[in-house]
């Protein structure tokens, strides 16, 4: 089947994609804090390539991917049972955040916890569960 859309659209969704990338990551670190977290980013990371897959094709989207929508579900339901269990193993009742400072050069520091790798696992698994439901959909079209 051939791609209706332009070569104005293809460009945009080719140079959107990083931009929407790196913008989700942003989402992710700073929703601990503040409005975002892992779903919001997930949502901003698989519309970068639900963009690309309407562009060009679901095939082409899929090649994008560092991995496969069924790695990054696994992988995000992976990293969500180790952050919830990790409190477990250190005594603490479950789901309890706990939290590491790394000092980093310049002094800057980055303030890392169990709730950070919850919401990055949300992140990996919206990320999965949504690019299979759309990639499904684009190829039935």
């Amino acid at each position: 089947m051939s791609n209706p859309y332009s070569n104005i659209f293809r460009i945009v969704a080719t140079k959107l994609r990083p931009l929407l990338l790196i913008l989700s990551l942003v989402v992710l670190y700073r929703g601990h804090q503040q409005p975002g977290g892992g779903f919001i980013g997930g949502l901003m990371a698989a519309s970068a390539y639900i963009l690309y897959a309407l562009a060009f094709n679901s095939a082409e989207a899929r090649k994008k991917l560092p991995l496969s929508t069924s790695a990054l579900l696994g992988t995000g339901l992976t990293v969500i049972v180790v952050s919830a269990l990790l409190s477990v193993m250190a005594g603490e009742p479950f789901m309890t955040g706990m939290w590491t400072t790394l000092h980093l050069p310049f002094g800057q520091e980055l303030h890392l916890g169990t709730p950070v790798l919850f919401d990055a696992g949300v992140y990996l698994a919206v990320i999965g569960v949504l690019l299979t439901i759309m990639f499904d959909i684009i190829e039935i079209e």
